[in-house]
């Protein structure tokens, strides 16, 4: 069995669990990458099972609004931390973790966009 293959280009982002497009079972593989980035209880509703593109969108949703708490997170914690009775070196080691994470979500942000985009192309294409 011949495949054609998709001539959306792989990002530097892409995430390594996911496929390429165009190969066989890669919208699989998509899936079940973007069930692991939203709430369990979404991940089972039966629209988002059956149609990629749109736990992909929610998968954005919820990636977003990581990213917000996260930076919320950073630029409270010099100011928050301190009142709630925690050593200085606590403090340092939580703004580093914060600022991690914001990197962290960020990546994982912009992979979700490529694959966001890589199932709306192949969805038109059928």
């Amino acid at each position: 069995m011949i495949m054609t293959l998709t001539t959306t280009r792989i990002s530097p982002d892409w995430p390594c669990q996911v496929k390429t497009p165009g190969s066989y079972d890669w919208e699989r593989s998509a899936a079940k990458w973007l069930r692991e980035l939203v709430p369990a209880r979404y991940a089972s509703y039966p629209a988002l099972l059956r149609h990629p593109v749109l736990l992909a969108r929610h998968a954005q949703l919820q990636v977003q609004q990581e990213v917000r708490v996260a930076r919320t997170a950073l630029q409270t914690a010099r100011a928050d931390l301190p009142r709630l009775g925690l050593p200085e070196s606590v403090i340092e080691h939580t703004i580093k973790l914060y600022a991690a994470e914001v990197m962290q979500l960020q990546h994982i942000a912009r992979s979700v966009r490529a694959v966001t985009q890589a199932l709306v192309e192949q969805s038109q294409g059928r």
